[in-house]
């Protein structure tokens, strides 16, 4: 079987729930972001806070699956408001405070309405203390069951995942992907209990009884993408990189993920300097569908490792996130094949690296096998119940190779590491990438990029190595 069959076999099965019921919201801020156009999900997240950062202090019980939790939230009002929306699922809110002042507090459908005791004026900075706790859950999505979830092994470990909605099963916040803000995690679990989460681990402080693990990520970063990891895990850690695995998978985990240090070298090459401060990935012991790109810790289930490097394609592409997805983030869902699309390609130019299949081998491979299935879905905009198709994902990357094909590697390449470097920290959208390219290229891209992102056709690649 060809790398490409692989590749597609396995992620056909990757996201079948993507095609349930649409996301609906009602009375929700339906606000357009940055590119145009109503939010794919309103019913999370708010105008009305821009976040500065989260001070998660948590303390979690596996015996009792339960959760305590008090997160300090600074940000900056955007406009005059009386009421601060965040978003929290499952868990209740037992005390908040705004700027130190006991405040009241509704709760009602996944949103902890904090109501402020005067108006907060616009450009406002504040501090918003929300103390909370309860039996943490996934929330019920579209896409399936997605958050906090424990993974059923014998010492009560957890995990989160959390693309795109589940951020609010384990802490409150302002659930949207272009909001983005600093992190800290101040984590008490059992003694022998593990904790990993994004960024650093500045402390880890240890009682007779407890052990309680702070880390800190500057990020900026997208509440989506904050985790916490709970169980026993073996760490290995190198330089800026840190892993770590289940006892009995060592041996093949250190295997299959021996080629992250090779990988960010040729990556850095391809998108520009990797953007974070750390990198890692923990492998929890549970199977999980797909793995979670996780800002600069990236999540594999134990059905990922086989000691074969059986699931190498899908290293590279949860690192590639860090830059495209994670960094260079989308100011909203439906613009979900900057993210995918990139790190789709990226699986592609790693086998080329590796001296297997060439992405020109891939790319029409794939460009075959869309051209083959129904053609109805626009990338740039393929609505909230396609999100997770496997066709943004795929017809993204092959958008990727007929730029290159039709501005050159110099100039392709070049495309990319300034994309990510005008948009490092922040959020940016599918026109302002074709504007982008054009001004790179200096020529007119539209109409190729067009056909690729916004037809139902699968237009053909042009002449090249290798034909369609």
């Amino acid at each position: 079987m060809s790398l490409w069959e692989r590749l597609r076999c396995s992620r056909r099965g990757l996201f079948t729930a993507a095609a349930a019921l649409p996301l609906t919201a009602a009375a929700a801020d339906t606000a357009a972001p940055q590119g145009g156009g109503p939010r794919y999900v309103p019913r999370n997240g708010s105008d009305g806070p821009r976040t500065l950062s989260y001070d998660l202090t948590l303390g979690y019980d596996p015996r009792r699956a339960r959760l305590d939790g008090h997160a300090r939230i600074r940000a900056v009002a955007n406009e005059r408001t009386g009421r601060i929306a965040l978003d929290l699922a499952r868990l209740k809110v037992r005390a908040a405070y705004l700027d130190g002042q006991p405040v009241t507090v509704h709760q009602h459908g996944g949103k902890a309405v904090l109501a402020a005791p005067r108006p907060l004026a616009a450009g406002r900075a504040f501090v918003a203390d929300v103390h909370y706790g309860g039996r943490p859950g996934p929330v019920r999505t579209p896409f399936g069951p997605i958050g906090w979830d424990r993974t059923g092994d014998a010492h009560g470990g957890t995990l989160v995942a959390s693309q795109p909605v589940g951020a609010p099963s384990w802490f409150p916040c302002n659930d949207r992907p272009d909001d983005k803000a600093a992190y800290t995690f101040s984590v008490t679990v059992p003694r022998g209990h593990h904790v990993l989460a994004n960024g650093t681990l500045q402390e880890r402080r240890e009682t007779e009884d407890s052990t309680a693990w702070t880390y800190h990520h500057p990020g900026p970063m997208a509440s989506y993408l904050a985790a916490v990891c709970t169980g026993r895990f073996t760490h290995d850690t190198r330089g800026t990189f840190r892993n770590a695995y289940p006892t009995d998978l060592a041996e093949q985990a250190r295997h299959d993920l021996a080629r992250q240090p090779r990988m960010l070298r040729a990556f850095s090459g391809w998108f520009g300097p990797y953007p974070f401060e750390t990198y890692g990935a923990v492998v929890v012991d549970a199977d999980l569908a797909a793995p979670v790109e996780n800002q600069t810790l990236s999540v594999f289930g134990r059905n990922h490792v086989d000691g074969r490097r059986g699931s190498e394609t899908l290293v590279a592409h949860e690192l590639a996130h860090q830059w495209f997805g994670n960094s260079a983030g989308i100011a909203d869902w439906r613009h979900i094949w900057l993210n995918e699309g990139f790190a789709t390609y990226a699986e592609w130019l790693w086998s080329e690296h590796l001296g297997e299949d060439d992405a020109d081998t891939l790319a029409r491979a794939a460009r075959h096998d869309l051209a083959c299935r129904g053609q109805d879905l626009c990338i740039a905009d393929p609505g909230p119940r396609q999100l997770f198709d496997d066709r943004v994902y795929v017809r993204g990357a092959c958008t990727l190779h007929a730029l290159r094909l039709a501005v050159g590697d110099d100039r392709f390449f070049r495309t990319l590491r300034t994309w990510h470097a005008a948009h490092r920290g922040s959020t940016a959208d599918t026109e302002r990438f074709v504007s982008h390219a054009e001004g790179v290229a200096d020529r007119p891209l539209r109409p190729l990029l067009a056909a690729w992102l916004y037809g139902a056709p699968v237009p053909r690649f042009s002449s090249g190595e290798g034909a369609d």
